[in-house]
């Protein structure tokens, strides 16, 4: 981290470290009591996460299954013993 403010600077100046960080091309690091409790962040730095997805084998085997034309008998079948 480039730049490290105290939790009581950010309250006493935030709108002025709010858009320095938006013009920035390093995040501002937030601290509390010399904890590091926040990032202030261009968001064009920020990099999109994209998430994993994974498919149970329960709702594969329920995806490959054909429908019986009965949205109740359908149902039934999912519910199981329920």
């Amino acid at each position: 981290m480039a730049m490290s403010i105290s939790i009581k600077q950010l309250h006493r100046t935030t709108g002025e470290h709010v858009r320095q960080a938006a013009h920035s091309s390093a995040p501002i690091e937030v601290t509390d009591r010399g904890k590091a409790i926040a990032v202030l962040a261009n968001p064009a730095l920020l990099v999109p996460r994209r998430r994993r997805r994974t498919l149970l084998a329960e709702y594969k085997a329920l995806l490959s299954r054909k429908s019986s034309g009965s949205v109740l008998a359908d149902l039934d079948a999912v519910r199981g013993d329920r």
